[in-house]
């Protein structure tokens, strides 16, 4: 599991802290702390609806932002809970382009573990840096 929730950071809302290598290991990182935070078991969702998700954004950190954003999106809209097995991300023209296959399924309470909503990503001391341990981030959630 390379996140870990942050217990001082944020009073009424969630944050965590996601790690990888790789920029890409650690936004898909961060796509399952955001679930977690929903769904007990992240295990718990099944491959049965396919989204193909595409975000852009200036700078890399607001690419995250936008990532997070769509999965919360989908929740609401669509009452899905997807996961995000791995994201390929761009870099051309002064834009960041992350796509990626997302898989899930409709949020069934008698199946889902469900602890909390997410209404949404906020910007309070949001982060993405590159550090000596590869790529981190911080994200608040706001539920």
């Amino acid at each position: 599991m390379p996140y870990r929730y942050l217990e001082d950071i944020a009073t009424a809302d969630v944050a965590f802290e996601a790690w990888g290598d790789t920029r890409e290991e650690m936004f898909v990182a961060a796509a399952d702390a955001t679930m977690n935070v929903m769904v007990s078991d992240l295990s718990a969702i099944a491959r049965v609806e396919h989204r193909m998700l595409q975000v852009t954004a200036e700078e890399l950190d607001m690419l995250l932002f936008e990532l997070l954003q769509e999965l919360i999106f989908y929740k609401d809209a669509e009452r899905l809970l997807l996961r995000v097995p791995i994201v390929h991300i761009q870099a051309q023209s002064g834009q960041f382009a992350l796509r990626t296959e997302a898989y899930g399924e409709e949020i069934d309470p008698e199946k889902h573990d469900l602890i909390v909503d997410i209404k949404a990503v906020t910007l309070h001391r949001f982060k993405v840096e590159q550090t000596p341990r590869g790529w981190e981030a911080i994200v608040i959630l706001d539920i």
